[in-house]
């Protein structure tokens, strides 16, 4: 039975192998990148699915400081059965530049600027030796750099300054590893007073000028979540090659593939809970890969096999908090057919471009897609990027309910929703429409009211709490006609409800449009679908509205 410890946020590969924590060999990707690889490749993948560590491998393999003492890392690796001499022999033999940006988060764009300026003068600080064979004005450059009293444009080429540097010294080509290039970016569009622009035209700088026509380099690997658009950060590089969830290329390097899950259970003894991890952290598509979330999985042993949602992504909340809720009814009813279990189409592109974000669902869907909170089924029309999405596993269909549709609320607390559900569960028209009003008066722009549409996806927005115990849906054909929302028991014999919305053209004709609503569901027998699962009392409510103002009957 294996005793190893989890490695609980261990991110650098040393620490793991020598603290014997249990871990899967990912070395083939080492072995990939020796058979080939292109000049500068971006590989994009949710938080947490082992970017930070993966690059750790990288560095402490090429990296040609301490390299006896580094090669024992991989002794007890694929990569270093005696059948892969031929990739052995590439073991320590470059210097490696090694940044991870995954701790630039600042308010302001100066502030962000210090930071790079801190995490390039360690760089600097870690290669003092080089200084020995460098010329009298580079020595000075390089005591710039360690004091922090660089401009803007001379940092700005501070990192393709140490590739020169360290070529001059090692008279070999530097290999480049850039982990979570785009959080400072991320920072910036969080950040209370946006500056995201500024943060994309630095970062560009910065990366175009180390990574484009640079004969000091080997080659380069990035990580990141998004891929930021061509038009803005990686306009000046023609030698990108990205490799996203929904690329085939090193599709197994992050995260756990099925292989990799039975043999964790079975070295665990718990190949019996095989299920319970499926239904839970399984799930993800990358390329063609079937993944599994590996901080999910790690925790889920750890804690001895508790079934809860481990995973959240906090680098993105920001960003969706800007994003959902804009695109109206339709984000609305693709919300409802995704937590039913169903997937919805979209057209997916790639390049997030942040102002872009918020103005239609096809963006809103690719942000979700980056981020983890979707992935992919199937391909629709590939011609056309057109993809199938769905939730992953039970892990995120909580998580999409807490993080994704709170902020489709807006500022106010689920109890309010909670409220409301619980009077409609009830029956009590008179309660509703109380509750419903006053939900209105506070959370609801005048200017925003006055569509079918709104109150029809403001509704759906609310009923996103009732998904553990009914199924939502939407304009769906039942008897003589389409109702417009109906909750389904997912018990037999449990409560069920009926919604029918009128737009009234005055307050006077309110009292008349929600009884003839009410009405249209028996005449139309709305109710014909819900007596085939055997629901039991069915609350059927007409709702009219002019403007803030409402009636339920």
């Amino acid at each position: 039975m294996e005793n190893r410890k989890m490695p609980i946020g261990i991110e650098d590969y040393k620490k793991l192998i020598e603290g014997n924590y249990y871990f899967i060999d990912k070395t083939d990707f080492i072995m990939s990148l020796i058979d080939g690889h292109s000049d500068v490749t971006l590989i994009t993948r949710p938080r947490r699915f082992g970017k930070t560590l993966t690059m750790s491998m990288l560095k402490y393999f090429y990296d040609n400081d301490n390299v006896a003492e580094n090669r024992k890392l991989f002794e007890k690796c694929h990569i270093g059965q005696s059948d892969n001499k031929k990739y052995m022999a590439e073991q320590g033999k470059y210097p490696v530049l090694f940044l991870t940006f995954k701790d630039i988060k600042a308010d302001t764009c100066d502030s962000m600027k210090k930071q790079f300026a801190m995490i390039i003068s360690d760089i600097y600080g870690r290669n003092r030796d080089i200084m020995d064979v460098l010329a009298d004005d580079e020595k000075e450059y390089y005591n710039k750099v360690l004091r922090y009293e660089l401009s803007d444009e001379e940092l700005r080429f501070s990192l393709k300054r140490m590739t020169e540097y360290l070529y001059k010294y090692y008279k070999e080509k530097v290999v480049i590893l850039i982990d979570e290039y785009d959080t400072p970016i991320q920072s910036a569009y969080n950040a209370e007073v946006k500056y995201h622009h500024e943060a994309t035209d630095f970062v560009k700088g910065l990366l175009g000028a180390v990574l484009k026509t640079n004969d000091r380099m080997n080659f380069a690997i990035l990580t990141g979540v998004l891929r930021i658009a061509k038009e803005s950060i990686f306009s000046d590089l023609n030698n990108l090659d990205v490799c996203s969830v929904l690329s085939d290329k090193y599709s197994d390097v992050f995260g756990f593939g099925e292989n990799d899950i039975d043999k964790i259970l079975l070295d665990y003894g718990l190949i019996e809970k095989k299920d319970e991890v499926v239904e839970w952290y399984d799930g993800y598509r990358f390329g063609t890969e079937n993944i599994y979330n590996p901080w999910s999985v790690i925790k889920y042993i750890d804690n001895r096999c508790k079934v809860q949602a481990y995973w959240t992504n906090t680098g993105s909340h920001s960003i969706l908090s800007g994003s959902l809720g804009r695109d109206g009814f339709t984000t609305e009813t693709s919300m409802e057919k995704l937590l039913n279990g169903d997937s919805v189409s979209a057209w997916i592109d790639e390049g997030i471009i942040y102002d872009e974000i918020g103005q239609n669902s096809n963006r809103l869907f690719t942000m979700l897609l980056s981020t983890g909170y979707l992935t992919s089924s199937e391909i629709g029309n590939k011609d056309q990027d057109e993809y199938q999405l769905r939730i992953p596993n039970k892990e995120i269909v909580s998580i999409f309910r807490r993080e994704v549709l709170e902020r489709m609320s807006g500022s106010r607390s689920s109890e309010i929703e909670n409220a409301l559900i619980e009077k409609l569960l009830k029956g009590d028209a008179a309660e509703l429409e109380t509750a419903l009003s006053d939900f209105i008066l506070n959370y609801v722009s005048y200017f925003d009211a006055g569509t079918e549409g709104f109150y029809h996806g403001m509704m759906l927005g609310i009923l996103a709490m009732v998904f553990d115990t009914h199924r939502v849906e939407s304009n769906k054909e039942s008897g003589y006609g389409r109702f417009d929302i109906a909750l389904y028991p997912k018990k037999t014999n449990d409560i069920a409800v009926l919604l029918e919305f009128k737009s009234s053209g005055s307050e006077k004709e309110l009292e008349k449009d929600a009884q003839e609503a009410l009405n249209q569901i028996d005449e139309k027998k709305y109710d014909t679908e819900l007596k085939k699962v055997k629901a039991g009392k069915i609350h059927k409510y007409g709702i009219s509205f002019y403007g803030k103002i409402i009636r339920v009957r």
